[in-house]
């Protein structure tokens, strides 16, 4: 007992400073920290009226692993519509990190109850110079179950977890999301005493797209990922007199923490970036474009607290890329400290970012950039282009969107591709030299632009004729891409050989290439007619 005690007051100081933050009227005694399994607080002299000019912070510390509930007994404090004159804030975590911060509340209406997403949480009371009221009543506990959760992100669990949940337990949830912004609640675990009809022991979701926009879920199987219709999601979970499991754990995420991105190019970045993210986070962007397309991401920025000294790993604050729509995908990798990645392909139509942050240390945080790659089949002969683009993928744009060097080479609808096919003397085709090879270069244009809104997206056809080998890179022609706006070589593009095998489909049979076949017959008959020649000349 006396070394929990113990690291709980650690932990406060390094939390608090060397100031607690209880400035108040001379005489005036407030705040500290509360560090038993429950217990009370209220603001100085109530019920009777609190003193002006008073600042207290509570900070609440249980047992590592164990959240935090706080409920309110009594609240009265000045009415201002933006609560900037007295005031109750509440904070997950130490109030020195304004992104911890739950809510501001004033005037007569308590705060709804609150659950912390881990064993720390904070309060602090502040009141100006004029007008007093009676103040509040609090009261907290650890290791209870429900309560209502305004973060960006934070962890669900069963009671106990992952011991078996106990019997005759019921738990409610509501997650609440800032502004218009929807909830986003992610399974990781999942095992709770399972029949039919789900009406022993269960989860309820109720918020989200279904039947009466609810759903209940037990047995082993976990539940999808859900997403609110509105900006809450209700969680339920119920337990009845016997046979219990392990129970759950799940993620969610909400406001800037939870994206997701269907437009063909568009940036984001960490949550309240320039400046520092908050700790304890862990948001989801998903990047979600039409079938057959790739997702190509640059690093414009990136500033994370470094690697651990000791095993060179990024443990405390990182960003992790899957190839596709959840972490249990693939890694594309992994990343912390300041060093720019370069950037990442999918191989499909979806790509999922992870931003992990820690209870300390916080940094700038990232900025990144992402583009729908088409993927095309090139090739070329001595003499033409040939580009075979399926046309499922880029639906529903017509085949006059498609074009080479202008519009007059549009694309034709051959089957179920669009094809390009074009001499090396039209379709503003130009010769070039680079690293000392002469080549062949036009300029492909998809337009993807809709009503005054202009997109269009611009890829490098380059062919050397003496190899008949051809290439495609991806320019961006704007300021998108920060420091890649300049440059092709990062953005070359290389469709996998099964990609390339399924664009082609029924039109598999690409038209050859036959200039060395003409190039031989010709010189056969040239021969040919020099031998005439000559003795035609010998007979004379």
């Amino acid at each position: 007992m006396l070394a929990e005690l113990g690291s709980c007051l650690l932990l406060a100081v390094a939390l608090l400073g060397p100031g607690l933050r209880a400035r108040a009227m001379k005489g005036v005694k407030c705040g500290g920290v509360l560090s038993a399994p429950s217990g009370n607080f209220s603001s100085p002299n109530f019920p009777r009226l609190y003193p002006y000019n008073t600042e207290c912070s509570w900070l609440i510390v249980v047992a590592e692993g164990s959240s935090v509930l706080l409920t309110f007994h009594a609240f009265d404090l000045e009415y201002h519509d933006t609560c900037s004159f007295d005031f109750l804030e509440i904070y997950n975590g130490a109030s020195a990190d304004k992104g911890n911060l739950l809510g501001r509340f004033c005037g007569q209406v308590p705060p709804p109850p609150f659950s912390s997403s881990w064993h720390v949480m904070s309060v602090v009371f502040h009141s100006d110079k004029h007008v007093a009221s009676r103040g509040f009543s609090a009261g907290y506990q650890k290791d209870v179950c429900g309560g209502v959760l305004t973060g960006l992100s934070g962890i669900l669990t069963s009671p106990e977890y992952p011991n078996k949940y106990p019997n005759n337990v019921e738990c409610h949830w509501v997650i609440r999301a800032a502004g218009p912004a929807t909830v986003k609640l992610v399974f990781m675990d999942f095992q709770v005493e399972g029949n039919e009809e789900c009406t022993y022991d269960y989860v309820a979701v109720f918020g989200g797209p279904g039947p009466a926009h609810g759903h209940h879920y037990c047995g082993s199987t976990k539940p999808p990922t859900l997403v609110s219709l509105g900006h809450e999601l209700q969680v339920i979970f119920k337990s009845d007199f016997n046979i219990g499991g392990r129970g759950f754990k799940a993620y969610y995420f909400s406001g800037e923490c939870q994206e997701v991105y269907t437009s063909m190019r568009g940036n984001f970045s960490s949550p309240q970036y320039p400046g520092s993210y908050p700790n304890n986070i862990r948001c989801h962007w998903t990047i979600r474009l039409p079938p057959g397309y790739r997702v190509k991401v640059f690093f414009l920025d990136l500033d994370l607290e470094e690697p651990n000294s000791l095993t060179t790993t990024c443990e405390f604050d990182y960003l992790v890329a899957f190839d596709g729509a959840s972490e249990e995908a693939r890694q594309l990798g992994s990343w912390c400290g300041h060093h720019l990645p370069p950037p990442i392909t999918s191989s499909r139509n979806q790509l999922l970012l992870l931003l992990h942050t820690d209870r300390s240390a916080t940094r700038r945080g990232f900025s990144v950039a992402y583009i729908g790659v088409v993927p095309m089949n090139v090739s070329c002969s001595r003499t033409n282009f040939q580009i075979l683009i399926s046309a499922q993928t880029l639906a529903p744009l017509e085949q006059t969107k498609v074009y080479l060097g202008s519009r007059s080479c549009a694309a034709q609808e051959v089957g179920s591709n669009f094809r390009i096919q074009a001499r090396f003397d039209t379709c503003g085709t130009e010769t070039q030299r680079r690293n000392n090879t002469s080549v062949i270069v036009s300029i492909l244009y998809i337009d993807f632009s809709a009503g005054e809104q202009e997109d269009i997206h611009e890829y490098e056809v380059l062919c050397e004729p003496r190899r008949k080998e051809a290439s495609v890179h991806l320019l961006s022609g704007s300021d998108w891409l920060g420091p890649y706006a300049a440059t092709a070589e990062h953005l070359q593009e290389a469709p996998p050989r099964a990609e390339v095998e399924a664009l082609e489909g029924p039109v598999a049979v690409v038209a050859q290439d036959t200039s060395d076949i003409v190039f031989l017959g010709l010189c056969i008959l040239a021969g040919v007619l020099m031998v005439i020649a000559i003795v035609v000349l010998m007979l004379l």
